[in-house]
């Protein structure tokens, strides 16, 4: 008996799908039976053929219900995805015009600066600012040089270049932005090459630029022309030297032949000739004291200032310190106090530059306090805790340090000009107006010899009422600079 083979179904036709499935039969069911009522068939067939239209009728209403809920909740769902749709093209367009106007505002900025060059780049050094400010500086305009030139094109190539080579483009704008990438900002002086040929001095200053993102997308060159500055400050430099030298032979020369003249027993002088040239002495000393610290100042300035450490007893620096100024604070009306233990604490530093720095001090404390008034030196141990501030109780963490101030009643300094105190030959206008004498050294190489040591020096004063000088100096035994 041969197998019996069903017909293959046609390719285009499917199988309805389970979703559509129960309409389709209820659809069938209805028709089926409003086939058997109308026939007129015996009952109980009509019956059960009622019942079947109408439960198919009402199944279809439920159906057709529940997809009209569906629809009317995709309507409102689309109104809301509308709705929200608006909302945020109308952010974005708020976005769009904050971020244009903020835009416009730093060009503005940027185009108004004319004394600075402000260049910025993109990651590989290519120019993508050029403001008026290194127009003017460099010699080109913008269109000759943004997106056509690298920052490196306008530097000295000395400057850039690698041991034995000059590099290739990328390795020289490493070079250029190395100092920023590792301390997040860079500020010295580089030469500047401008369009006609000049070298120029400038202090640029070189920080990431940043896109919306926080993403880094260049940086920022912002230059201030130094050249003049420069010049002059090697110039007062070389004056100094040159004069100080020039004044120290005449002077030791002058000091030599006093000491012979007043200390000639076979022709002595008289009282009224010894007090005349105890004036020249004194004045003569003056002037070689002035050469000295002009030329430690200089010494400080080109990098060549050095200490003989060794072991030091701060409380007999002091009591040093308190003896030679005790002869000039008595002509004055000043009386001066010491609080300092008998010994120690000890440092590790020059004993000479200690003396000079406390000499410094306790001279000014002197020179700027009216008769009557009082200048009390301090010795002490401290802790400076991790935050840079000082106690006098030991801390978990804390370094311990000798804390030496000097302290006066005199006409003090106003708060606006204490910043400037330790640039040399600054004078504060009470010491103008006190016609108080001196040339603005001493405290310069005070914080100078401070600094040297690994310590720090600190200013409180209040105008009219008095100064604080407070020396910090480690005494875990930090070597000296």
């Amino acid at each position: 008996m041969s197998a019996v083979v069903a017909p293959a179904q046609p390719a285009a036709v499917q199988r309805p799908t389970s979703s559509h499935a129960l309409p389709i039969a209820l659809a069938v069911a209805t028709v089926a039976g409003l086939a058997v009522l109308l026939s007129r068939p015996p009952a109980p067939v009509p019956v059960l053929a009622a019942v079947t239209v109408l439960g198919a009728v009402l199944e279809l209403t439920r159906r057709l219900r529940g997809q009209l809920a569906a629809a009317q909740e995709l309507e409102a769902q689309r109104l809301e995805l509308v709705s929200r749709g608006r909302s945020t093209a109308d952010e974005l367009e708020v976005a769009t015009r904050m971020m244009r106007a903020r835009a416009q505002t730093m060009t503005s900025v940027i185009d108004a600066v004319t004394e600075q060059s402000i260049i910025g780049t993109d990651p590989d050094g290519l120019i993508r600012v050029w403001n008026p400010g290194a127009e003017r500086m460099l010699g080109l305009p913008r269109a000759d040089v943004v997106r056509s030139r690298s920052i490196t094109d306008f530097h000295a190539p000395e400057e850039l270049g690698l041991e034995e080579s000059p590099g290739t483009p990328a390795e020289r704008f490493t070079s250029l932005v190395q100092g920023a990438r590792e301390h997040g900002s860079d500020v010295r002086d580089w030469t500047y090459l401008t369009a006609d040929g000049r070298r120029l001095t400038v202090s640029v200053a070189i920080t990431p630029r940043t896109d919306d993102d926080g993403e880094q997308a260049g940086w920022n060159f912002v230059g201030t022309d130094m050249t003049e500055a420069r010049a002059a400050e090697r110039l007062k430099d070389q004056f100094v030297s040159l004069i100080s030298h020039e004044l120290r032979t005449p002077l030791s020369s002058i000091l030599g032949y006093l000491e012979l003249v007043m200390d000639d027993e076979e022709q002595p002088l008289t009282a009224e000739q010894r007090q005349y040239l105890g004036t020249v002495e004194r004045n003569a000393q003056r002037l070689l004291r002035l050469v000295g610290d002009l030329l430690f100042t200089a010494q400080v300035d080109a990098g060549r200032f050095t200490l003989q450490p060794e072991d030091v007893d701060l409380a007999g620096v002091v009591r040093a310190a308190e003896e030679t100024a005790r002869v000039t604070a008595a002509a004055r009306g000043v009386a001066v106090s010491v609080e300092a233990p008998a010994t120690g604490p000890v440092v590790r530093g020059d004993a000479l530059r200690l003396g000079q720095a406390c000499d410094n001090l306790v001279s000014n404390a002197v020179k700027f306090t009216p008769g009557g008034g009082q200048v009390t030196l301090r010795l002490r141990q401290g802790w400076q805790h991790e935050d840079g501030t000082v106690g006098e109780q030991e801390v978990p963490g804390g370094r311990p340090v000798a804390l030496l101030s000097v302290s006066d009643t005199g006409v003090g300094i106003p708060s606006g000009e204490q910043g400037q105190l330790f640039t040399s030959f600054f004078r504060a206008s009470t010491a103008r107006r006190n016609a108080v004498p001196g040339v603005g050294l001493g405290l310069t190489i005070t914080k100078a010899i401070t600094t040297a040591h690994g310590g720090t020096l600190d200013v409180s004063s209040v105008e009219g009422r008095g100064t604080t000088f407070t020396l910090t100096l480690p005494l875990d035994g930090v070597p000296a600079a």
